[in-house]
C-alpha cells in the first residue's frame, strides 16, 4: 500500500503544478525577465509585452491540461490500488510519460500566438 500511496502522489504532481502554475502565470509573470523562473523562449523574453503575453497565454493552457489530466489521473491509480507493485509501477509510469507530454506540448501554440501577435523584434503585429 506504501507504494500506491508514493506513485499516487506522483502522478498528481504534475496536474497540480500545472493548474497551480498555470493560474499563477494567468494572474501575473514574473516581475523581471529572467532566465531562471517563469516561460523563458527566446521569444518571450524580447520584452515586456511579450513575457507577460506568453505567461498568460501558456498559464491558461497550462491550466487546462492540468484541470483535463487531474480526473484520470486520479481514476487510473484507483483501478490500481491493491495491485502488484509491477503493476502500478507500469500504470504510474505511462501515466507520468502522458502528463509530460501534456506539461511540455502547450509551448508550440504559445510560441504560434507569439509569432501571430508579435513581429521578430517583439513588437506588436499592426492589425488589418
Amino acid at each position: 500500500m506504501g507504494f500506491w500511496i508514493f506513485m499516487f502522489l506522483m502522478t498528481l504532481w504534475i496536474p497540480l503544478t500545472m493548474i497551480g502554475f498555470g493560474r499563477y502565470f494567468q494572474k501575473k509573470a514574473p516581475k523581471e525577465i529572467n532566465a531562471a523562473f517563469g516561460y523563458r523562449t527566446k521569444r518571450s523574453m524580447k520584452n515586456r509585452d511579450t513575457w507577460t503575453f506568453a505567461h498568460n497565454y501558456f498559464g491558461k493552457l497550462w491550466y487546462i491540461c492540468g484541470s483535463i489530466l487531474l480526473l484520470p489521473s486520479i481514476l487510473v491509480m484507483l483501478f490500481v490500488i491493491g495491485k502488484s507493485e509491477d503493476t502500478i509501477g507500469t500504470a504510474g509510469g505511462i501515466l507520468c510519460v502522458i502528463q509530460m507530454i501534456f506539461l511540455v506540448e502547450p509551448i508550440w501554440p504559445t510560441e504560434r500566438a507569439l509569432k501571430n501577435m508579435f513581429d521578430k523584434n517583439g513588437n506588436r503585429k499592426q492589425e488589418g
